[in-house]
């Protein structure tokens, strides 16, 4: 029986200007900063994680931002689009939302739903789509109340150099299950009622380059730790390389590169965003992994100061 994944961990991207950052997927998409930290692997940059009011996978978009980094080019080995999911009857709302904060958009379908295309300030293709599963979003910022509130992932759009191993790797090995083909399209579904569906694109869209306005990384979900081991078995069974686990603090991870070129991540579920905040102050101060704390003024120094603010 082959294993299923519920579906999307989180996403991790690479952004410009940390407070831009912030405005935008803060104030304007009015998701909640549930984790500011830093880059375990270059403690001079922010890791900011945004998502619902707990943070729970599904929700989680993260972010390396690179103030003056060169600029990336979304393509083949990269996640294209994120997909974000909102309540239904929402989608007017968001349509007059992006107009009002000057955020060009463009109206589209697909599979049979329609949606609002736009890119963030860092160059991001991002997408709300309607949908009716999943928990509706507690958080409350900047006039974004729950009825209209993004619920957390809808899913994603992948680009990749070799759509038939990709396609074959989310429906064989992690356990999506094929739904529909439309156009350059293939789309597949988890589990879980968010960040449950996975869409990949057929076509070329040519070599992508990392830099900011494009995704490092899709995270998928493992139950726990020893739900995650099984992953490593089963990705290793099937021929591509794995990482040793890391840990993230708020969950342990493993990487592996897949035959398009797109590099996965399997994640845990648990501990979470609360073992070291308590969940009304989430994302308040800059929380560090034990062994930099000893470095901690001179990163406050360092790293450009950020503040969570509404907009008018």
């Amino acid at each position: 029986m082959v294993k299923r994944t519920a579906g999307i961990h989180h996403i991790t991207a690479i952004v410009g200007n940390p407070q831009e950052n912030v405005d935008f997927y803060a104030s304007v998409l009015g998701l909640r900063l549930v984790k500011k930290t830093i880059n375990f692997d270059d403690p001079g940059t922010y890791h900011l994680y945004f998502g619902n009011e707990g943070g729970d996978p599904g929700t989680i978009i993260t972010f390396f931002p690179w103030d003056n980094a060169y600029k990336g080019r979304i393509g083949d080995g990269q996640v294209g689009i994120t997909s974000y999911a909102v309540p239904a009857g929402a989608l007017g709302f968001w349509e007059e939302r992006l107009a009002h904060y000057q955020v060009d958009y463009e109206k589209a379908s697909r599979f049979g739903e329609s949606s609002l295309r736009f890119d963030d300030p860092h160059g991001l293709h991002l997408e709300i789509v309607e949908r009716s599963m999943g928990e509706l979003n507690s958080w409350s910022f900047n006039g974004v109340k729950r009825e209209a509130a993004i619920k957390g992932f809808a899913g994603a759009t992948l680009f990749t150099s070799r759509a038939e191993k990709t396609a074959e790797l989310l429906e064989q090995v992690l356990g999506f299950e094929k739904v529909g083909e439309e156009g350059e399209f293939i789309r597949f579904r988890s589990t879980a009622e968010i960040g449950n569906m996975i869409d990949v694109k057929t076509t070329s869209s040519g070599t992508g380059q990392m830099g900011v306005g494009t995704v490092h990384h899709i995270a998928w979900r493992a139950m726990d730790d020893a739900d995650q081991l099984d992953w490593k078995n089963e990705i290793e069974a099937y021929g591509l390389g794995v990482t040793p686990v890391q840990d993230r603090s708020y969950f342990n991870a493993i990487y592996f590169r897949e035959y398009g070129d797109l590099l996965f991540e399997i994640a845990t579920d648990p501990p979470g965003f609360a073992i070291d905040e308590s969940p009304e102050s989430l994302g308040e101060s800059l929380m560090l992994p034990k062994r930099y704390e000893q470095y901690r003024s001179g990163l406050m120094n360092d790293l450009i100061l950020i503040k969570v603010r509404e907009r008018e």
